[in-house]
């Protein structure tokens, strides 16, 4: 018998393609997105895919919704065997120059969104035996980029909080685990990416970090690629804590536990082009 999995943030990018695997591999999905353009397609797609889904338009930051959505989810199924928090948007600028009350927000989806999907399932979690958490964080969760640092904070949030909650639910035979992607070859850059205005004292070195940025996506896994290998760690009954989906990710992270910072400063900053 295929899972039930919930997945937020399921319209578009990884988290539409984890769906329509997971859907295809006769898993049964629920799963909500802000965009519900987005939703009525996959729906379709999923109609045709002869997948069992219970699919809605919903906002991350509506906690009532939230709960609706959940109870309604428990009402079809009876029960629900992996959560996957995969909402969360980006945040690019210089710390300086940022809107904090725009940064307010990127916290409210990226954390606590990934908190309420979780606080929401983890009574019938722990009411079964067990199930799985799952967070789509970052590199970024463990390597902090310049110019990135609000969503930075956001995913050293996501890993903090992970790593406090296993250690309340496992008893409960709840197992939670972290995806650190770095950069899949999506939009998601792109429509963050900002220069700031003339005269900005960072204007240049953020030039140089765009566009280096833009070089390393075109060489990135493709959402097909990373998608598959987040549906293995979805379908992993015991999963370990961290998972990363491409080689650089772990490259960097082995080089971030046994380097110095001074020298992995260094790496980071020519490694992004934005030397002084």
């Amino acid at each position: 018998m295929g899972q039930v999995v919930v997945i937020t943030g399921c319209a578009d990018g990884m988290g539409r393609e984890v769906a329509k695997m997971l859907a295809s591999a006769g898993n049964s999905i629920a799963g909500f997105d802000v965009d519900a353009k987005g939703i009525e397609t996959l729906t379709g797609e999923f109609k045709d895919l002869g997948g069992d889904h219970f699919l809605m338009p919903l906002d991350i930051t509506n906690r009532p919704g939230i709960l609706a959505f959940r109870d309604a989810v428990l009402k079809k199924y009876g029960r629900v065997d992996t959560v996957l928090s995969n909402v969360g948007i980006g945040f690019f600028g210089p710390f300086e120059e940022i809107d904090l009350e725009k940064a307010f927000k990127c916290f409210e989806i990226n954390v606590i969104g990934a908190a309420a999907i979780f606080q929401a399932f983890i009574p019938s979690l722990r009411a079964q035996g067990g199930g799985k958490l799952i967070a789509m964080s970052s590199l970024v969760g463990q390597i902090p980029f310049p110019f990135e640092s609000i969503y930075t904070a956001t995913k050293f949030a996501i890993e903090g909080m992970m790593l406090s909650l296993r250690l309340e639910v496992e008893p409960f035979g709840i197992r939670c685990a972290i995806i650190e992607p770095a950069q899949v070859s999506t939009s998601f850059a792109a429509k963050i990416h900002k220069l700031p205005p003339e005269g900005s004292p960072y204007r240049e070195r953020v030039r140089r970090f765009i566009a280096r940025d833009n070089e390393l996506i075109k060489t990135a896994p493709t959402p097909i690629d990373a998608s598959t290998k987040i549906v293995r760690v979805l379908q992993c009954e015991n999963p370990k804590l961290r998972y990363q989906i491409d080689f650089q990710s772990a490259f960097f992270l082995i080089l971030n536990h046994y380097l110095p910072q001074k020298l992995r400063d260094m790496i980071l900053v020519n490694f992004m082009d934005i030397k002084v």
